[in-house]
Order: C-alpha cells, then structure tokens, then sequence
C-alpha cells in the first residue's frame, strides 16, 4: 500500500494574514494616498504654472476705464489700430460683452447689461514672442491718444506666479518627505510588534543557529509584500480621483465653477510625468517598508545577543 504524503510547507515566522498586518495595509495605502495626491498636485501647479507662464508670455492686455464723457467703442477701436501697427504685435482683439459677462458671472451673476455698468473693457493684444515690441513706447502712445488705456505687461504677474509655484512645490516636497517618515515610523513600530508576538520563535531560531539575515529575511518579504499591497491601493485612489476630477472638470466645462478650477489647475491631467511620479513613489514605499523592516530586526537581534550572556 503506497501512502501518498503531502508536501508539508514550513510555517512563516511571520503568519501573513494576521489583524496587524491588514492595519499596516490600510495605514500604508492612506499615507501613499496622500502622498500620491501631493505628488499630483506638485505635477499640476508646476504645469499650470509653465502654461500660465507661456500664455502671459504671449500677449498683454489693455484695460479702458469707462468715464461719463467716454465713447468706449471709439476708444476700443483706437487702442486696436495703435497695437495693430505697432512692430511686435500679432494681432489685437477686444474681449467681446459676452466674454467679458461670462468672466463676471461667478461674481455678479448672469445676464449683465454691461452698458449700464461701469465695467472695465479689455484689448488682448497678441505679441511675437521672439521679437517682443517696445513696451514703453506703446504705453506712452495709448497713453497719449486713449488716456483712460492702462498697458498691462504681466512682468509683475510672472515674477509672482514663479515665487507661489516655487514655493508650492518647496512645501509638497516637505510633506511628501513628512509622509515617508512617518511611514517608516509606522513599519519600525509594526516590526517590533510582530517581533514581540513571535518573540519566542524568533528566540529559539536565533539561538538554535539561525542566521540573523535569514530571520531578517522573512521578516523583509513579509513587511514588503504589506508594503507594496498599501502602496499599490493608495497610488490606485490617488490616480481614480486625479481622473475623475479630470472627467468633472472636461464635462462641465461651460459652468463658470469649471471654468475657475481649470484657471487655477488646469484640467486635472497629471500627464506622464504624475504616473510615472506616483509609480515611483509606489515602489520607494515599499523598498522603504521591507528594508525598513529588515533593518529593524537586524538591530533587536544585536540586542539579544547583547543581552544573552548578561542573562545566562
């Protein structure tokens, strides 16, 4: 009679399904989700903020302020001919009554008659970005024929824009780094727990012979596998949310609420550089957590045999 005998496999140091790891998990996967949320909103400010640069860049604007005595289409039309043939510019338009409506919405509302408001009209000027025009020479010009004209540059814009997205990204990276030590904190304090639950198997096993690398081992792949799994969960929520925001803002588009939010970020769309950014951060994290782990146990192993002749 040939008995069949089943493959015994050795039973982990560390049992893998226990209620401290699936803890570990959940903590891991909120600290890679806010993590990931600050790597995405470093991506869009950085980007935006280039587009917003690009665009500024490219042309200026000129603002009529409306007086009693002003004939605002005259003067419109004036400051179009003086930046239409001034050396530089590409073109000049003035912004529409339904633009410039739409641009107050959020703040006074819909249907304005901007006849019966003394609202401040606009001259987009477009200009060559490789031969600029002179600018003081066209101010003093506009400011000469259309007195009521203020030539707006955007040179005190762009300087402000590039010190708050400079700043913002110096701050994202500090919390990004705030988030990665506390969750090397967290896997330091989970180690030594799962440690302290299996103290004497892990006793035995050093004592016996078992090489502190080996016991460390098991103990990385364990903390590794609980790493990457929480990583892996967050970055997950982190790129669903950029997307479905992204979604929120293409479809609502027309809504002047839309219309503010893609202003300030764009439309949401991390792009290449924010997945690969979060796909990064995904395998840091769990590099950090199995070497964070590993190390740990290296060290409470030193302890011991620190300890054991005091003892014996």
């Amino acid at each position: 009679m040939i008995e069949h005998r089943r493959a015994v496999r050795p039973t982990p140091i560390v049992p893998p399904g226990n209620v401290a790891g699936r803890a570990l998990v959940i903590t891991v996967a909120i600290m890679t989700f806010l993590a990931s949320l600050t790597v995405g909103a470093v991506t869009l400010v950085s980007e935006t903020a280039s587009e917003w640069q690009n665009d500024i860049a490219s042309e200026i604007t000129v603002q009529i302020i409306p007086r009693d005595d002003l004939d605002m289409d005259a003067a419109l039309a004036a400051v179009e001919e003086i930046a239409g043939r001034t050396p530089g510019v590409t073109s000049a338009a003035r912004l529409t009554d339904a633009a410039t409506s739409r641009l107050l919405e959020p703040w006074l509302g819909a249907g304005l008659e901007l006849g019966e408001l003394p609202v401040p009209r606009l001259v987009i000027i477009a200009i060559d970005g490789e031969a600029p025009p002179d600018f003081d020479a066209l101010r003093q010009e506009l400011e000469d024929k259309v007195p009521q004209a203020e030539l707006d540059d955007h040179r005190a814009w762009v300087s402000r824009l590039v010190s708050m997205a400079n700043a913002m990204i110096l701050t994202g990276t500090g919390v990004l780094v705030l988030v990665l030590v506390a969750t090397a904190l967290t896997v330091v304090f989970a180690t030594r727990g799962a440690m302290a639950g299996n103290k004497q198997i892990v006793e035995v096993l050093h004592f016996v012979g078992a090489r502190s690398e080996f016991i460390a081992e098991q103990f990385q792949r364990h903390f590794l596998r609980i790493g990457l799994l929480g990583a892996l969960s967050g970055g997950a929520c982190a790129v669903c949310l950029f997307w479905i925001m992204g979604l929120w803002t293409a479809s609502n588009r027309a809504r002047p609420e839309a219309d503010q939010i893609s202003a300030l970020f764009g439309s949401f769309a991390i792009g290449w550089t924010g997945y690969l950014g979060v796909a990064l951060l995904i395998a840091f994290v769990g590099l950090v957590t199995g070497l964070t782990s590993r190390f740990t146990v290296l060290k409470q192993l030193s302890l011991i045999d620190m300890l054991s002749p005091v003892e014996t």
